[in-house]
């Protein structure tokens, strides 16, 4: 019998790589996902006029983050069949590494303690699909360090990285699933 951990499917990589637009597609085919985190505290705090913006306060963004992540994952535990996370936990850790800051005790015991399946899907950097907007200001450079700060960083933690093909999104959504019904 597979364990809840089998059903939780993280998918990272770097900004504007095609990730959401594939989270979006799978939930629009009836399938269970948890949005992205960073995006919707950057409109969170950008409306309430809050500190907690990537490029004010990172350590506060960063929290934010985890919290995000863990209440999405306790989301995920109620509900039957795949979910698919738009990032995860780790992702608070590699986003921090990416920073060059020292990942803190507290994230670290929250990627033990909310595993997602073993394989993790990433977006490999893709220029021709990039682009930057209200609430993803990266340069190019920096959307392809945090793409190699997030495979290092699930590696690190023990997860198998599958990278996505540079496809369509209907054809990106066609892999996933044959790679997770085995």
């Amino acid at each position: 019998m597979a364990s809840a951990r089998d059903r939780l499917i993280a998918i990272t990589g770097g900004p504007g790589s095609g990730k959401t637009t594939l989270v979006e597609l799978l939930r629009e085919n009836g399938l269970a996902a948890a949005p992205e985190a960073g995006r919707a505290i950057i409109q969170d705090q950008s409306a309430i006029g809050g500190t907690g913006l990537p490029w004010n306060d990172t350590a506060l963004f960063a929290e934010l983050m985890l919290s995000w992540e863990i209440r999405s994952y306790r989301w995920a535990l109620a509900r039957t069949g795949p979910v698919f996370f738009d990032h995860a936990v780790p992702c608070v850790a590699g986003y921090l590494r990416l920073l060059g800051q020292e990942v803190p005790d507290h994230v670290e015991a929250a990627v033990a303690a909310f595993p997602y399946r073993p394989q993790v899907f990433i977006a490999p950097p893709w220029p021709e699909i990039y682009r930057t907007d209200d609430e993803r200001h990266q340069s190019w450079d920096e959307a392809r360090r945090t793409h190699e700060a997030m495979a290092e960083t699930y590696a690190r933690y023990g997860y198998d990285l599958v990278e996505l093909p540079r496809t369509d999104p209907e054809a990106r959504m066609r892999f996933v699933l044959r790679h997770v019904s085995h």
